[in-house]
């Protein structure tokens, strides 16, 4: 992309993330926003920057009304550095962090097992390579759970996420959709919105 191609969709993606009344979105906004609203963000949304992701930690909220149902509606999700990386798209990894349920406006307190948080549902990171089969958001990180080393019982080995800047100047608000990887089929579940409360707070 050329740099004045990067400028004309920086505008271009201003102009069309929005709410309805013209605000940029927050993370409260897209939490509650229809899926055709989060459809758009998830297309014209930009590339995170992986240095940007890496030590940081992230509130994390499931738009599908069944998953506050099964408990998992909210959540934390984190991402580090990989400890032996075998190459720039293998430099990071990310977790999903139990936390106490309850309302949009209550406080993302990790649930505690011995004294600590309880991670799960591991995933590595890479950026989408518009080559690859996982490919429909090439704009995307792509957070694939298959790779993450959860146990070969463990559901969440199917997920397969997107992962997405809702503003190229805003590294603190994501959106991302979940699919679930069956053999070759992917099946889209559930869009998630995350907002940063901890990590780095600015790159050199």
């Amino acid at each position: 992309m050329t740099q004045t191609q990067a400028h004309e969709r920086h505008m271009d993606a201003r102009d069309r993330i929005h709410t309805p009344d013209g605000r940029p979105y927050t993370f409260l906004d897209l939490a509650v926003a229809a899926p055709e609203a989060l459809e758009e963000v998830m297309r014209f949304g930009w590339m995170p920057d992986a240095r940007r992701l890496a030590g940081s930690e992230f509130r994390g909220y499931n738009a599908l009304d069944l998953t506050a149902v099964i408990g998992i509606r909210r959540f934390r999700k984190g991402f580090e550095a990989s400890p032996a990386p075998a190459g720039p798209r293998d430099a990071l990894r990310g977790y999903d962090v139990q936390v106490v349920q309850g309302g949009i406006g209550a406080p993302w307190d990790p649930v505690l097992r011995r004294g600590a948080p309880i991670r799960h549902s591991f995933h590595g990171v890479r950026f989408v390579d518009p080559s690859d089969r996982d490919n429909l958001y090439p704009n995307a990180a792509f957070l694939d759970y298959g790779a993450g080393g959860n146990p070969l019982w463990d559901p969440s080995r199917t997920l397969r996420d997107y992962l997405v800047q809702v503003y190229p100047d805003d590294p603190d608000l994501l959106l991302g959709r979940t699919y679930v990887a069956l053999g070759p089929a992917r099946i889209p579940v559930s869009y998630f919105v995350l907002e940063r409360l901890q990590g780095p707070d600015r790159i050199p």
